[in-house]
């Protein structure tokens, strides 16, 4: 009974707490994963909606840090890279789900989901191809449950190879799914490894337009896909950062407050984390998806350190 009293106090607490400067990144999705699986999440339907606006908002804020110039270059200069490596992943995919014998739909979209942005890249695949609900809702819970492992294990494992800050956010913005787990990594990693992460991740993110474009030929979908509003305003930000300087200390703000709001978003995110996503996933996605993820981070870990990316 002081339990159930207590509970909805506790996480409002629990995200107050998110809200100062004591709790990092990694801290928050620990402290919302732990809240969740032990108590339970009592506003699981709005935190998943907020959690949602409020990580285009951060991303969007991050913008005023990055320069537009080193988008575009960043852009030009991984334009090879870029296409190898997703082309990579999705054919990889497809032996993997062929391998675990997994429904051909659900193994595209993790696949998919693997190669480019998660969730979004889901999202944007799924009517292209015609997948079912249950579907969809099975690759994204996989992704999320390697979003929170990518977030806990990528700066240790950084650390442990003694990655330097480039390093890391280049591995982090191809390896890890989603942007938030991306942005969450980097930013625990450091300044310089959160900036290229996000402006490799988004840049990276603008290729789900040409993909899905591919994939509704092959399927002969009249869908289309659109690239993420968010991505737009990261843009916009960085344009504005960096063409009007003498408004810097006021980005300089916008960006400090993104990086709160991006804290505070990852408890929500760690929030919705529970032994029924696993459940409702199955074993064979599960293994098909952490199996690609592997391999994935792994060669491009070993490429990173051997200079070769």
């Amino acid at each position: 009974m002081i339990i159930t009293k207590l509970h909805k106090p506790t996480f409002i607490l629990s995200l107050a707490l998110c809200m100062t400067p004591f709790i990092g990144a990694g801290s928050a999705l620990v402290l919302g994963a732990i809240f969740a699986i032990t108590l339970g999440n009592p506003f699981a339907e709005l935190s998943q909606k907020a959690s949602k606006v409020m990580l285009k908002l951060a991303v969007v804020g991050l913008g005023f840090a990055v320069d537009f110039n080193e988008v575009i270059e960043v852009g030009r200069s991984s334009l090879v890279l870029t296409i190898v490596s997703i082309t990579a992943i999705i054919g990889l995919g497809e032996i993997l789900t062929q391998v675990f014998k997994l429904n051909r739909n659900t193994g595209v979209l993790i696949s998919f989901g693997t190669a480019i942005c998660g969730g979004s890249a889901i999202a944007a695949m799924a009517p292209v191809i015609k997948a079912r609900d249950h579907e969809v809702a099975v690759a994204l819970g996989i992704v999320f449950l390697l979003n929170g492992m990518g977030l806990l294990l990528f700066p240790a494992i950084g650390h442990y190879f003694e990655l330097t800050q480039q390093q890391f956010g280049l591995w982090a913005a191809l390896a890890i799914h989603d942007t938030s787990s991306v942005v969450g990594a980097s930013a625990t990693y450091g300044a310089v490894a959160l900036s290229i992460a996000t402006t490799v991740k988004l840049t990276r993110a603008m290729w789900i337009i040409p993909y899905t474009a591919v994939a509704g030929v092959f399927m002969r979908s009249d869908e289309k896909a659109s690239i993420p509003l968010f991505i737009v305003g990261f843009l916009l930000a960085a344009l504005i950062n960096t063409y009007m300087p003498s408004f810097s200390s006021t980005w300089e703000l916008i960006n400090s407050a993104a990086k709160q709001l991006l804290v505070v978003t990852l408890f929500l995110i760690g929030s919705g984390l529970s032994l029924s996503v696993l459940k409702q996933a199955g074993i064979k996605p599960f293994l098909m998806a952490i199996t690609l993820w592997v391999i994935v981070s792994s060669t491009i870990l070993l490429l990173i350190i051997d200079g070769f990316i």
